[in-house]
Formats: structure tokens, C-alpha cells, sequence
């Protein structure tokens, strides 16, 4: 069977484990044991418990198993180079990588860095964790998968056909980096609002929040022309943009954003790698970001505090 490593046995870390359990090998890398039963609760509310194969970064340094067929760098976005050093050593550097980060920070720095082939994940799989044992799959969304420089189709193609029939529905890509960027873009109008209001995802539809999703969106349609990214399903300007969001909004609604989880846990959060791109762009091509500005201001408050 084909072996995947796991590395970062997070929310979405442990959804893949799961899913692909049954069809693949499987070893979930972190930076601590985690108990060897763990539970998958469906979208549906079906509980699932599967024994789940993890190791420490430590413990594969000093006996490391067989290579893997692939690598799955799961970890927020500011921690993804770090924890493919923890392990480049004890793999070739053929090994092909898969990269599940949110924004578009580590995605171009390690296609560059590491000589093996290097895909990019992007998915709107919802998930979160109840503890060491639990993750929780709160919506179900469609993943794609591609390289940015366009030279592994076959290996993009081979991965989504794995990872569709593990019942995360995939599609391999030629413009990964556009739907990277796309990505970006939602998560710029829902993870920050979501995490510091302390709130679902699906409560951005009311009066008290829909008008600020609204804002933001526009600021980010702004600058996703000036970069020249397409307004998503083929649709027109910020209209577009802004549709894409509420479906997404609609499709996760119970869904706990990972930001909002790294601020109730008291870690650092994504929003370098989110909200750091848009801004930088913003600032390039002298556009307006006052409330994108505002909402990386009031969490870097927030991580400030704890």
C-alpha cells in the first residue's frame, strides 16, 4: 500500500489520516504522542473510531521507518518550512511533498526550496478538533490539487483520484496558484471576523456581521483584479467574490474557523499568511485596506495578550 506521513496532526491532518486509513498507510507526525484510538465524527453525526498510526518528530529521528510515497505537510502556514526540516533529513529528496496551508506564504518558498516534486492543496473540507483524540468533519467541500509551476499532472492527478475515493472529493489542476489565491480570499472575509467575534462560521449571515463580510470583500475583489486572479465560477467582479464567500459561509456554517481555534487555544494564528499576501498587495499597487488593515491590527492585539 502507498505510505503517507502526515506531518501536523491537526484538524485537517487528522481528517486526511482518516479518510485515507483505509485505502493507504498512514503515520500522523507531531510533535507529541497522541492516543492511538481516535474518533472521526461525520458532517452527518456518525462517530467513527479508528486505530490511527503516530510517531514523534523525535521518534523518527532515531528510527525512522521506510520512506513514503508521499509527505503531507499539514501545520499552520508560519510553521510548515520549519517542520519540513525536522524531517528532510530521513527522507529523499525525491519524496513528493503536499502542501494543505492556508494563505499564500510557504507554498512558493518551499516549491523553490525542496528538489522533489511539490504539490499545493487547497480545500474547503471543513474541520476541528475535541481534544487528542477527536476531530470533528464539520462540512464537506471539494479539494484541489496542482503544482505551481505545472510540471506534475500525473502525480496531482494520481493523489485527487486517491483522495476522492477516500471520500474527500478532489480534482486535479493546472491553476493551483490562482485558486490559492482564491482561497485567500475567503478566508480573508471569514476567518478573521469568525475569530474575533468568537462565533461559527454560519453566524456571519445575520444582521450583526453580513454588512463587514460585505466590506472586506470588497477590498479583497480590489486587489484580486490588480493581481490579475479571475473572479471565481467565472463570474464578474466583486459580486462574484462575494457569492463564492457565502457559499462558503453556507457550506461550512457549523464550522469552527482554524483561526478562531489558534485564538481560544492562545496560539499564534494564521493571519501572516492570510491577511499579510492581501495587504502587501494592497500597499504594492496603492489600493485601499483600512478593513483588512483593521482586522490584522485587533488579532495581532489579541496574540498579543496571550
Amino acid at each position: 500500500m502507498t505510505t503517507h506521513w502526515i506531518l501536523g496532526p491537526g484538524a485537517i491532518g487528522r481528517l486526511l489520516a482518516h479518510s485515507l486509513a483505509p485505502f493507504a498507510e498512514v503515520a500522523l507526525i507531531g510533535r507529541r504522542d497522541l492516543p492511538a484510538q481516535q474518533r472521526l465524527t461525520t458532517p452527518e453525526g456518525e462517530v467513527r473510531v479508528q486505530h490511527l498510526t503516530s510517531f514523534t518528530v523525535v521518534h523518527f529521528a532515531v528510527d525512522a521507518p521506510e520512506p513514503p510515497a508521499f509527505v503531507h505537510i499539514t501545520t499552520k502556514a508560519m510553521s510548515a518550512e520549519a517542520a519540513l526540516e525536522s524531517l528532510a533529513s530521513l527522507i529523499p529528496p525525491s519524496t513528493p511533498l503536499v502542501l494543505w496551508q492556508n494563505g499564500f506564504l510557504s507554498q512558493p518558498r518551499i516549491t523553490q526550496a525542496w528538489p522533489g516534486p511539490v504539490l499545493c492543496a487547497t480545500t474547503t473540507e471543513g474541520a476541528y478538533l475535541t481534544g487528542d483524540d477527536g476531530v470533528v468533519h464539520a462540512g464537506r467541500g471539494h479539494t484541489f490539487v496542482g503544482d505551481l509551476n505545472n510540471q506534475h499532472g500525473e502525480l496531482a492527478k494520481t493523489l485527487a483520484e486517491l483522495l476522492t475515493q477516500a471520500g474527500l472529493t478532489a480534482t486535479a489542476v493546472t491553476d493551483i496558484r490562482q485558486r490559492l489565491w482564491q482561497k485567500l480570499a475567503v478566508n480573508a472575509a471569514i476567518n478573521p471576523l469568525v475569530a474575533l467575534n468568537g462565533v461559527r462560521n454560519g453566524e456571519l449571515r445575520g444582521e450583526a456581521y453580513s454588512d463587514r463580510v460585505v466590506a472586506v470583500v470588497k477590498e479583497v475583489a480590489a486587489i484580486m483584479l490588480a493581481e490579475g486572479i479571475a473572479p471565481p465560477n467565472n463570474g464578474q467582479g466583486e459580486a462574484a467574490w462575494l457569492a463564492l464567500v457565502w457559499q462558503v459561509v453556507e457550506s461550512t456554517a457549523n464550522n469552527k474557523a482554524s483561526m478562531l481555534q489558534d485564538i481560544e487555544a492562545k496560539r499564534p494564528t494564521e493571519r501572516g499568511a492570510i491577511l499579510g499576501p492581501l495587504i502587501e498587495s494592497a500597499e504594492r499597487h496603492g489600493l485601499a485596506c483600512h478593513k483588512l488593515q483593521a482586522l490584522n491590527d485587533d488579532i495581532g492585539l489579541l496574540e498579543a495578550i496571550y
